[in-house]
């Protein structure tokens, strides 16, 4: 595990999303939702974009060139935005994604075999969930290049975490600056909990920092 990516398992997806709006950057998915585990994750990206069959038939199954391509702690970020009822990940991705130990997968689109992910404890975040298979509807196209979830392009090595609030992504090239960002923005928030703690009016430890703590940064 990078330090980066150490520093970002100790944080959660509100402090990042804060650390983006304070820095001015896009980054932060609302509506993805957590299905197979309590577990959050945070790690490197690896992308596979699909669209619909057409004719076209898959070489391979989909996301297993991905899977075979990924070292222990990364995460399969999945693009299905074709607005096909159609799964793109399934009960026997899961378990060879584990195998290999990817941490976990979001798929904009459709998830199925959810029940086999929660028996596994392994992390499926998706747009809604089917029982209807790919096969026939729709393909891969490319794994490793640019990817959309939400409005927000993933690239390839950029990063992501995920929790019970949102999926958030962080380019590459902006994760040192967002990292600073969140982890002052987590330790101010822990100050205003003890604060709390202690007995403190709300209003006036919630207001003394509030408005402060977001304030946008020169980029």
């Amino acid at each position: 595990m990078n330090d980066f990516i150490a520093r970002l398992s100790r944080l959660d997806s509100c402090a990042v999303s804060d650390a983006l709006d304070k820095l001015g950057l896009a980054g932060s998915v609302t509506g993805l939702h957590r299905y197979s585990s309590e577990r959050r994750i945070a790690g490197g990206v690896l992308t596979v974009k699909l669209d619909k069959a057409e004719g076209r038939s898959n070489t391979r199954h989909l996301c297993t060139a991905a899977i075979e391509a990924a070292s222990p702690g990364d995460i399969i970020v999945v693009e299905q935005r074709t607005g096909l009822d159609a799964a793109c990940w399934g009960g026997n991705l899961t378990i060879g994604a584990q195998v290999r130990g990817v941490a976990g997968v979001i798929v904009e689109g459709p998830a199925r075999d959810i029940d086999d992910s929660r028996k596994l404890d392994f992390p499926v975040f998706a747009r809604t969930h089917t029982a209807r298979t790919a096969r026939g509807r729709i393909v891969e196209v490319e794994t490793g290049g640019p990817v959309q979830v939400g409005d927000v392009i993933v690239n390839p090595g950029d990063y992501a975490i995920a929790d019970g609030s949102a999926v958030v992504f962080v380019p590459a090239a902006d994760i040192e600056r967002v990292l600073e960002a969140a982890e002052a923005i987590a330790a101010r928030e822990e100050s205003t909990a003890q604060a709390l703690r202690e007995g403190k009016p709300i209003s006036q430890v919630m207001g003394a920092n509030y408005e402060h703590m977001l304030k946008k940064q020169s980029t």
